[in-house]
């Protein structure tokens, strides 16, 4: 009895150990569902579908206004020079070779009848213009008007089935909305790049005659220009214009005209031909306290209006000399820009309500603006 229960005790501790053994080394043995990991058991996220779009992601805004996005090539043809065939200018200063000139931007499509915002500086002096969609088909385009003033032109195509930017509000923004700017820089294809609005009402840069600049850290290049600057929900707000950069790519300040410029600039050049603006026969200057005290003004904000065109719209409606514009239909005015900028948007013939603080106190004047004459530009 004593040598059974010695050899059933020594079985016992040699399957013990066998299982023990084989428990932690092997455990897939004595698992009946066959192999399964000794380590950490992964979890991997579901595939991610159009309805479950990440939390921040621009998805969505980038997919409905990219495909209203284009690219545009431009090219110049070889302009001939005076001494092209003087064999002595060849001897002493060589082939100059005046090959064509190419150049690269973007544009917006804004009407499924073919009609293109960009930049007028994109298109300038162009002799033959390709517009590439982002589903790659070609076709040539038409300038229909260009307005330098505002550095914006509108381009025309003859295609069908085109994909059509939605135009968004750009008076309703503040400073850090979230933006989205797209276009073609480099050349490199169509790109979306991010950032939010860092400021508004930029002017004084020298860039155009009219500037009311949206400025935006969204990573704008070379070659996105005349592309579109969407809001969140993939809505047209601007066209992107320029950067400002000593290196030429972006240092994370760019400006766009905002889309109500662009949209007046479109339906101008679209009915008429052109873009007609108000003008009010004046000579305004930035308000400072020498001036104010000059007139004997006691405003501390507006423009102060140093000179009245005789028999002009303002001074038929009134104005004089040392008088303070305050505001221009209800809108505060600030600085000479932004009453440049107010007053070109009036409609010719319909009188508009001024706001004027003068020496006696303030009046408000009903001036009815005439058409603004064209600049004569100087030769180059």
């Amino acid at each position: 009895m004593k040598r059974f229960w010695l050899l059933f005790s020594q079985s016992v501790t040699v399957l013990l150990a066998a299982y023990f053994v084989v428990g932690t080394l092997k455990p897939a043995w004595l698992d009946g569902r066959g192999i399964r990991p000794t380590t950490v058991a992964l979890i991997e996220a579901p595939a991610t579908t159009a309805a479950t779009v990440p939390p921040g992601s621009f998805r969505l805004a980038a997919q409905k206004s990219s495909s209203a996005v284009v690219s545009i090539n431009t090219s110049k043809n070889a302009r001939s020079g005076p001494h092209d065939m003087d064999p002595w200018f060849k001897f002493f200063f060589g082939e100059q070779g005046n090959a064509p000139q190419v150049g690269l931007g973007s544009g917006v499509i804004v009407s499924a009848n073919g009609y293109i915002l960009t930049n007028n500086h994109v298109v300038e002096s162009a002799d033959e213009i390709e517009v590439i969609l982002n589903d790659s088909r070609r076709a040539p385009a038409k300038v229909i008007g260009t307005d330098p003033d505002s550095d914006l032109a509108v381009l025309k195509i003859e295609l069908d089935r085109l994909p059509v930017m939605v135009l968004g509000n750009s008076d309703s923004l503040q400073v850090g909305d979230q933006v989205l700017a797209i276009g073609n820089p480099f050349g490199v294809g169509q790109t979306v790049t991010s950032g939010i609005v860092s400021a508004l009402g930029r002017n004084q840069l020298g860039i155009n005659t009219f500037e009311n600049f949206i400025q935006t850290d969204a990573a704008i290049n070379p070659g996105n220009s005349g592309g579109a600057l969407v809001d969140i929900n993939g809505n047209l707000l601007g066209i992107n214009t320029a950067i400002y950069s000593r290196s030429g790519g972006s240092m994370g300040i760019g400006f766009a005209i905002p889309v109500s410029t662009a949209k007046l600039v479109l339906e101008g050049i679209v009915k008429d031909g052109q873009v007609t603006r108000g003008w009010i026969g004046v000579e305004p200057s930035e308000l400072t306290p020498e001036l104010a005290q000059t007139f004997g003004v006691s405003a501390q904000q507006g423009v102060i209006i140093t000179g009245v065109l005789q028999n002009g719209p303002a001074a038929l409606a009134g104005m004089k000399p040392g008088d303070v514009v305050t505001a221009v239909a209800g809108r505060e005015v600030h600085n000479v820009a932004e009453l440049l900028t107010q007053v070109a948007a009036l409609k010719p013939g319909t009188a508009t309500a001024f706001e004027v603080q003068r020496a006696d106190g303030k009046t408000n004047l009903q001036v009815t603006p005439g058409v603004r004459p064209k600049a004569r530009r100087q030769a180059q």
